[in-house]
């Protein structure tokens, strides 16, 4: 592969938009081949043929990680349509901002079944599959909000934090046939803020994010480098934020 990238098969979770709409786009002008996981099927269809049509290759599946048998499909897609799979970047993710002491708990139940749920249930759809080919690759989007703990942010980065501990722990069970690799971004201009119940704090994180967040392009870079690094070669964490983030 004369990039590390060209001819691989990558799944990526959350495609539609954000983070996991530019790593698509990136990774498909880079010669992979790209199987797009999300709920919005519209904007999948759309990504797809846009990719299709600037000489990529792409295939989706409307997937809701919440499902285990979403996930399971998604990988499945993967294999039937190219016959194996090489990476998984789990991207899907949703925040609900609060006081712990609010209870939101519609909320946190949303964020653990996504943010942490999800994950797992990704890596559980392609571990077969890795075991079987004797090798692949798991890229976790996490976030610096795992690593910087604020108020309004608890069980957010709790399921971060989870996620990270996760990654961690692969990285030293992988061996030799499995890379693993997380990224945590900081702000990016993705729609992050536009399903905060809190109109005060949507407000505040809509003006931050106008005011520093960086584009999804530099988070789908970093998928990229972490790819396309020799098979021994694994890039364990990765943080990409603005230079002017606290």
């Amino acid at each position: 592969m004369e990039n590390g990238i060209k001819g691989k098969v990558v799944a990526i979770t959350g495609a539609s938009g954000g983070i996991g709409k530019a790593t698509a786009i990136m990774l498909a002008a880079k010669g992979a081949k790209v199987v797009l996981g999300a709920r919005r099927a519209d904007e999948l269809k759309t990504l797809a043929d846009q990719i299709i049509k600037d000489g990529g290759e792409a295939a989706f599946a409307v997937t809701d990680v919440r499902q285990r048998t979403d996930l399971t499909q998604l990988i499945q897609l993967a294999c039937e349509r190219y016959g194996r799979l090489d990476v998984l970047v789990n991207n899907a993710g949703v925040s609900q901002l609060s006081r712990i002491d609010e209870l939101d708990v519609e909320g946190w139940e949303d964020m653990i079944d996504i943010n942490l749920k999800g994950v797992l249930y990704g890596i559980a759809a392609a571990m077969p599959v890795f075991r079987s080919q004797d090798s692949g690759h798991i890229i976790n989007i996490i976030s610096t909000s795992g690593i910087k703990i604020v108020p309004n942010q608890g069980v957010y980065a709790a399921t971060k934090n989870a996620v990270r501990t996760i990654t961690e722990a692969m990285r030293q069970e992988g061996g030799h046939q499995l890379r693993v690799t997380g990224i945590s971004p900081g702000i990016v201009q993705t729609d992050f803020a536009n399903n905060l119940k809190n109109l005060d704090l949507r407000a505040a994180t809509d003006k931050r994010m106008r005011d520093i967040a960086i584009s999804p392009a530099a988070i789908a870079r970093a998928v990229v480098y972490a790819i396309e690094q020799p098979e021994d070669v694994e890039i364990g964490d990765i943080v990409v934020r603005p230079t002017i983030q606290d």
